[in-house]
C-alpha cells in the first residue's frame, strides 16, 4: 500500500464544497472517482482544509492509499486526465510516507481573501472576487486586524453550526494590502473555525468603510457571541492558497 501526496486547484462555484453531499457535486467526489478510474481501487481522501460551497483552492493538498504502484507524474496526470470536464487540477503530486496525514499533519493553512475595490462592476474577475465599490481605509482595516491576532476566543467570528470542540484559535497573521483595485486579505493559522476567516473579513469591511471603529471591533471580539460580528463575507472572494506541513 502506498501513500500519495497531491496538491490541487478548483474553482469553488461549481461545488458544493470538499466534502461528499446529497445535494450535489463536490470536488472529493471528482477527485476519487478520477482516482478510481485510472486504478481500478475505490478510495477515500483525507484533505487538508474542507472548503465551502464557492471557495476556491490554490494549494489544497490531500492524500490516499493506492494497492497499485506509481509515480508521482503518473499520478498527477491520470488524476487530471479523468476530472475532466470539472475544473480542477491536480498540481503536484508524489509518494509519501504512510505517516503523513493531510489535515493532521499541517502546522499552518494559509487563505486569501480577494476583494475588487473599484466603482466598476466585474466581468472578468465575477465569482472570483468581492465587489465592493466603496474605497476601503486599509490603515484602519490593519488596525483591527492587529486586535484578532494571537490566542484569542473566536466565538464572536466562527458560525453557529461551528461543532469545533473549543473556540479558541491561535491566529498567526491577519493582513490587509492593495494592489491596484485589489484589497487582498491574508491569514494565517494552524486551524480555522467554521466561517471564522470569512466573518472576519466581513467585519474589517464594515472597518473599512467608517461604520465600525477598530474598538468595536475589540469590544464584538469579547463579546463572544456571533450576533454581536459583522457579516459573512461571501465565499467567491476566498481561496485556500497554501498548507504548510
Amino acid at each position: 500500500m502506498t501513500r500519495y501526496k497531491i496538491i490541487l486547484e478548483y474553482h469553488g462555484r461549481a461545488f458544493v464544497g470538499w466534502q461528499r453531499q446529497a445535494n450535489g457535486l463536490a470536488v472529493q467526489e471528482v477527485i476519487e472517482n478520477a482516482i478510481e478510474k485510472f486504478s481500478g481501487e475505490k478510495v477515500v481522501t483525507h484533505v487538508a482544509g474542507r472548503t465551502d460551497a464557492g471557495v476556491h483552492a490554490i494549494g489544497q493538498v490531500c492524500h490516499f492509499d493506492l494497492e497499485k504502484e506509481t509515480d508521482g507524474c503518473t499520478v498527477r496526470d491520470a488524476i487530471n486526465f479523468y476530472v475532466k470536464p470539472h475544473p480542477v487540477s491536480v498540481l503536484e503530486s508524489e509518494p509519501v510516507d504512510n505517516e503523513f496525514h493531510a489535515r493532521l499533519s499541517a502546522t499552518k493553512r494559509i487563505y486569501l481573501y480577494k476583494i475588487t475595490n473599484r466603482r466598476a462592476p466585474l466581468a472578468v474577475e465575477k465569482g472570483l472576487s468581492w465587489h465592493i465599490p466603496q474605497e476601503l481605509d486599509l490603515d484602519v482595516m490593519n488596525a483591527a486586524a492587529e486586535t484578532l491576532i494571537g490566542k484569542r476566543d473566536f466565538t464572536t467570528f466562527r458560525a453557529v453550526g461551528c461543532q469545533a470542540s473549543s473556540p479558541v484559535k491561535t491566529l498567526d497573521y491577519l493582513g490587509v494590502e492593495r494592489d491596484e483595485g485589489l484589497v487582498l486579505i491574508s491569514v494565517r493559522a494552524r486551524s480555522f473555525l467554521y466561517h471564522q476567516v470569512r466573518n472576519m473579513v466581513g467585519t474589517l469591511k464594515l472597518v473599512g468603510l467608517g461604520k465600525w471603529t477598530v474598538d468595536n471591533v475589540a469590544e464584538a471580539l469579547a463579546a463572544r457571541d456571533r450576533a454581536k460580528g459583522g457579516p459573512t463575507a461571501p465565499p467567491h472572494g476566498l481561496y485556500l492558497t497554501e498548507v504548510v506541513y
